[in-house]
C-alpha cells in the first residue's frame, strides 16, 4: 500500500492552568488527547465536531503553529515534530494553510501582489519578475485578473479575498493544505464557488486537504473521509459515504440529525436527536467515555472506562462501547 501523505499517531496537545504566586500548572486543557490520523496523497480528509472540540488545534499542531504534548506527526515518512528549525522552514513549502476570515489573513497595508508573492521573498525564490510573473499566474488560477496585483484588500469583496488567500497559499506548491473553515465566513451564493475551486485546483494539482468543518451539509459533497471529534478524541471515522449513510457513534449520528435535507417531506418526517446539555470543558472531562454525560444510549461501562477506535467496517472505525462492543472484544483479544 502506498504510504500516507500524514500520519498523526497518539497526538496529545494539552495547556497548562497555572495558579499560586509561582503560576505553577494546577491542572491541564487537554484540547487533543490522543488522536490518530491519515490523509492520503490527493485525499480529502474532513476534521468535524462543535466548537471547541479541539479541530483547530489539531490542525495548528500539524502546521507547527502549536507544540505537541506527546505523540508523533509524519509528513512524506518524515518526522516533522522533533526536526530542527530549518526543517521546520522548509517543510512549510509543503503546508500551508487557508483562515476561515479572508479580511484578516491579508494584510490591510500591502497589495495583493506583494501578500501572495510575500512566500517567495522568505524562501528566496526567484528574482522580482519572476515573483510578479508566478503572481499573474496564482490570479488566474484562482479567476481573478493579473492586473488586480496591484489593487488592496479592501478592495475586493469577501469572496474575492479568499481566492486571494488561497492563491497565496498555493505560491510554493504545497502537497497538504489545511482548510480551517475556510467558506463559513461567506456569504452563502460565494461558498460553492470556493469549494468547487478548491475541488478542481486539487484535480489540477494532486492537493491534499483537511478540511475542518463544522457545516455537514458542505463536508458531505467535498470530502473522501470524515473524521468526527468529540473533546480532544475522534470519535468515528470512515468513507463520507458510508458515515453519513448509517452513523455508528452516537455523537455523529446526533450531528447528522441536524443537517438539512433537501426533501421537505423527509425533513419534516426525520427525528431530530437533541443532545442534552453543553459540550463539557475540556480542563474537566467526564470520566470514561467523553461523550457520557450528553449520550442517550450511555450504559454503566461508558462511566468507567473510554472505548478505543475500533473497526466497525472497511476503513470505518468508531469509539462507541454500545454500538461496537463486538469490535471491541476482538481488538481486546
Amino acid at each position: 500500500m502506498t504510504e500516507p501523505l500524514l500520519t498523526v499517531k497518539g497526538l496529545k496537545v494539552h495547556f497548562p492552568i497555572r495558579g499560586g504566586l509561582l503560576g505553577k500548572p494546577v491542572g491541564w486543557v487537554k484540547a487533543v488527547d490522543g488522536v490518530d490520523l491519515e490523509i492520503g496523497r490527493g485525499e480529502s480528509v474532513a476534521l468535524v465536531g462543535e466548537s471547541g472540540c479541539g479541530k483547530s488545534t489539531l490542525g495548528a499542531a500539524i502546521l507547527g503553529m502549536q507544540k505537541p504534548t506527546a505523540g508523533s506527526i509524519r509528513f512524506a515518512g518524515k518526522d516533522i515534530v522533533h526536526g530542527d528549525a530549518g526543517g521546520r522552514k522548509s517543510l512549510s513549502r509543503d503546508m500551508q494553510i487557508v483562515f476561515q476570515d479572508p479580511v484578516s489573513a491579508l494584510n490591510p497595508k500591502l497589495t495583493i501582489g506583494e501578500s501572495i508573492a510575500e512566500p517567495l521573498a522568505i524562501h528566496g525564490v526567484g528574482n522580482a519578475r519572476e515573483r510578479r510573473e508566478r503572481v499573474a499566474e496564482l490570479l488566474n488560477l484562482v479567476g481573478l485578473h493579473p492586473q488586480h496585483a496591484k489593487r488592496m484588500p479592501n478592495a475586493f469583496s469577501g469572496g474575492q479575498r479568499q481566492r486571494i488567500v488561497i492563491a497565496r497559499a498555493l505560491t510554493l506548491n504545497p502537497e497538504l493544505m489545511i482548510l480551517d473553515e475556510p467558506v463559513s465566513a461567506l456569504d452563502v451564493s460565494i461558498r460553492s464557488q470556493i469549494l468547487n475551486l478548491l475541488l478542481d485546483l486539487q484535480q489540477r494539482m494532486g492537493l491534499s486537504y483537511l478540511f475542518i468543518s463544522h457545516d455537514l451539509s458542505v463536508v458531505r459533497h467535498f470530502a473522501d473521509r470524515v473524521a468526527v471529534m468529540y473533546l480532544g478524541h475522534l470519535v468515528e471515522t470512515g468513507r463520507t459515504d458510508d458515515v453519513f449513510a448509517k452513523p455508528e457513534h452516537p455523537y455523529t449520528e446526533a450531528l447528522l440529525s441536524a443537517v438539512p435535507l433537501p426533501d421537505p417531506v423527509a425533513q419534516r418526517s426525520r427525528r431530530r436527536i437533541v443532545l442534552k446539555g453543553d459540550l463539557p470543558s475540556p480542563a474537566n472531562p467526564p470520566q470514561g467515555c467523553k461523550f457520557v454525560t450528553r449520550c442517550p444510549l450511555a450504559e454503566p461501562v461508558c462511566h468507567e472506562t473510554h472505548p478505543p477506535l475500533v473497526p466497525v467496517g472497511d476503513a470505518w472505525r468508531a469509539a462507541c462501547h454500545v454500538r461496537a462492543p463486538a469490535a471491541q472484544q476482538t481488538v481486546s483479544s
